[in-house]
């Protein structure tokens, strides 16, 4: 049991006296009853707050998938691009989610954000050969020799050590789909480079066990669950 208070500042919703305020001023509902009561006990178990006629499920830790548009850096303090972050509400920035790994700027597609720290360095670590998938459209024409030579592996400049991809498969004449477990800097737009190709446009797909859905669109957001990105298992 927690008090509303802290459960609010554990989701994001501002400092502990800014949480208080708003509880006081009859801004949050819970559970679709209206508390202005900030030190009444809550079970957090199915706990749903409301906020501006905005539900918000309690979530000890967030785990989110965000399908990313081009033209955004995923660092929290961006260069010459807005961050993937003010795509988010602010409860999800003040609550501290980080990305799980970072896209290029150009590339599209399904990212993880989280704020578990040990989830975060569980899927990002090499050793755990999290898989993800991408969908490359390249300048010239996708041939078998050149997945061949994607799957046989290819030398990169910065390593004498060949890298590979676990799949590649031929989906249209320039477009193809691989599966890595590495996460070099550039390294599917590389990797194609060294296949004599270049990397038009590339689009992640998944990431371990969790598939981008076709409902969410560029610049959303969703709740998503650690076992969903694990297979099952928690």
């Amino acid at each position: 049991m927690e008090a509303l208070a802290d459960i609010l500042f554990s989701q994001g919703f501002g400092t502990r006296y800014e949480c208080k305020s708003l509880v006081e001023s009859g801004q949050i509902l819970v559970n679709n009853q209206l508390i202005d009561d900030p030190y009444v006990l809550f079970d957090t178990s199915d706990l749903v707050l409301t906020y501006r006629n905005e539900n918000w499920p309690y979530y000890e830790k967030a785990v989110i998938a965000l399908n990313k548009p081009q033209g955004y850096e995923c660092s929290l303090k961006p260069s010459a691009h807005p961050s993937v972050m003010t795509l988010l509400p602010t409860p999800l920035r003040v609550r501290g989610v980080q990305p799980v790994g970072r896209l290029d700027v150009d590339t599209t597609g399904l990212l993880i954000l989280t704020d578990d720290g040990h989830l975060l360095h569980r899927w990002i670590h090499p050793k755990r050969h999290v898989p993800k998938t991408y969908v490359a459209t390249c300048r010239y024409s996708v041939s078998e020799d050149m997945l061949d030579m994607l799957m046989t592996g290819v030398v990169l400049a910065d390593d004498p050590r060949p890298v590979k991809a676990q799949q590649a498969k031929k989906l249209s004449d320039y477009r193809l789909s691989l599966v890595l477990t590495q996460g070099k800097y550039h390294q599917v737009k590389r990797m194609i480079a060294a296949c004599h190709n270049r990397c038009e446009s590339l689009h992640r797909t998944s990431f371990g066990a969790y598939t981008l859905p076709n409902e969410l669109q560029p610049g959303h957001w969703m709740w998503i669950r650690p076992e969903d990105v694990n297979g099952g298992a928690v």
